[in-house]
């Protein structure tokens, strides 16, 4: 009998121990529930719009959870449970668009392709050759010697006119050539023999005529300015006379001054009618 009791005791500590697991699991449930309320609605109609297709709002499935609760204790509903509206998935009204080809595909060569040959080109169309037509030789440039006067005074101060040759083009008026290098004056190494130019610097030759057997010279005004006095002035004339008289078809020489003929040059060195070798 006693151990009976002790069974029945048990048993009912058993159960006792059973309910209140329950109770409390029950709690914890309710707790959770109610914490994480949110989250867990979103889940359970995120799983009922799977299985039924349709999409359950938090509120609508907070009446149809009541609902449902009311049926599982066994209480009369107050009212009817409504069943969850499903979703009508919009219809799209039919677009209608043009079907655009797919493009070919491209495909790459293979290794094993032969190449591709390109046609060979056509050549030109031969031109007619012309041969090309050779320029006229440069004339060649005539030259000859022309005798040019210079001063040159010895150790005793003796001043005697020297002779020395250029090498000039052939031209229209070889007596001008020889008339300008002349008053260009001695080379470097004629002025190392000693060797000078007494007609004054910066003369020019303006103009130079033949008529007959006489030359008119026409020098520029510096001609007229002589630094060395009586013998510069003769040393000068005598330049320029032993230099035309060079010329075969010359043999006297007028001296002009800007256009003008001059009686004296200088103190008192006539000028006024040709001169010559033989007035020296």
């Amino acid at each position: 009998m006693a151990a009976w009791k002790n069974n029945n005791k048990n048993v009912s500590n058993g159960a006792r121990a059973i309910a209140i697991f329950w109770l409390i699991f029950i709690i914890v449930i309710i707790t959770i529930f109610i914490v994480r309320r949110e989250p867990i609605l979103k889940n359970i109609n995120l799983l009922i719009s799977r299985l039924t297709g349709s999409i359950i709002t938090g509120e609508e499935f907070l009446e149809y959870e009541e609902e449902i609760t009311e049926v599982v204790i066994g209480q009369q509903p107050q009212h009817s449970v409504q069943p969850p509206q499903t979703h009508t998935p919009e219809v799209m009204p039919e677009v209608t668009s043009e079907v655009t080809p797919p493009e070919a595909p491209v495909t790459e060569p293979s290794a094993s392709d032969p190449p591709a040959v390109p046609p060979p080109a056509q050549p030109p169309a031969a031109q007619p050759v012309t041969p090309p037509v050779p320029s006229p030789p440069a004339p060649a440039v005539q030259t000859r010697d022309r005798a040019i006067y210079f001063i040159q005074v010895s150790n005793d101060g003796q001043v005697f006119q020297t002779r020395v040759t250029r090498r000039l083009p052939v031209t229209q008026s070889p007596m001008t050539d020889a008339l300008n290098v002349m008053l260009a004056g001695p080379s470097a190494e004629e002025l190392s023999r000693g060797i000078v130019n007494f007609i004054p610097k910066n003369t020019k030759i303006l103009s130079a005529a033949i008529r007959g057997t006489t030359a008119y010279l026409n020098f520029s005004e510096d001609f007229l300015f002589n630094t060395l006095g009586v013998e510069g002035y003769i040393a000068q004339l005598r330049q320029i006379v032993w230099t035309v008289t060079e010329f075969s078809n010359v043999n006297d020489v007028q001296i002009l001054v800007d256009g003008r003929r001059l009686d004296y040059l200088g103190e008192g060195i006539w000028i006024g009618s040709p001169i010559s070798r033989q007035s020296f």
